[in-house]
């Protein structure tokens, strides 16, 4: 059951993805460009809408396309460019980031989700695991609001998803589910599913791809 879920939800991915800048760029040839391409997507998408992000992220990119660009910059920059984003700690955290990377790693990203967060200020665990399987195709799940809300429909899980019970269940899911080929991609189609189909109302379950195993 799990190998054919997986494959549903690869496939997709493959052929409804909506098109978004820092997908483009997770398929770089240069892992370190991979890597902070999906580190940034990830920080500014968190608590902020996609269409929102989408200019913010153009803008970032195009003004420091690497690490070593943004590690530069100073931090009256860096604020500017943030600015309507809100929660400007998280701009802060990626420019103190880059400066670690360049500073103190030799420009080379930590290479594995536990490195990620150990490394990197403001990096946790669903960031380390995005990072990670997507830039480096490290077998590792990743929980976040779309994804709990997919797990908890699939398996009818139907309790406070802040507890730490839940919180453990969803994240043991989440690593059992995930391929050891191509991570990176079915932890995306999980969040995708989660923004486009398997939304908080009026979900369209009748779309689902894997509508076949959902016990909800």
């Amino acid at each position: 059951e799990i190998i054919e879920l997986q494959n549903a939800m690869v496939t997709w991915y493959q052929e409804n993805q909506r098109d978004l800048p820092w997908r483009k760029l997770s398929k770089h040839q240069d892992i370190n460009k991979r890597a902070y391409s999906v580190w940034v997507s990830e920080i500014m998408l968190q608590q902020t809408q996609v269409a929102t992000v989408i200019n913010y992220y153009n803008k970032w990119i195009k003004k420091w396309p690497t690490l070593q660009d943004l590690a530069k910059a100073s931090l009256e920059e860096v604020n500017e460019m943030w600015s309507g984003l809100g929660y400007y700690s998280r701009g802060r955290r990626l420019h103190e980031g880059a400066q670690k990377v360049v500073n103190e790693l030799k420009s080379e990203m930590p290479r594995n989700a536990e490195s990620l967060m150990k490394k990197l200020p403001g990096v946790g665990r669903y960031t380390a695991g995005a990072i990670s399987s997507i830039a480096y195709n490290e077998q590792t799940g990743l929980v976040d609001g779309n994804v709990i809300r997919v797990l908890s429909r699939l398996r009818i899980i139907g309790t406070d998803s802040t507890s730490q019970t839940a919180i453990d269940t969803f994240w043991n899911h989440a690593n059992k589910l995930v391929p050891a080929d191509r991570p990176g991609d079915f932890n995306q189609s999980m969040m995708e599913l989660g923004a486009t189909i398997c939304t908080p109302k009026s979900p369209s379950c009748s779309t689902c791809p894997v509508q076949s195993f959902c016990k909800a």
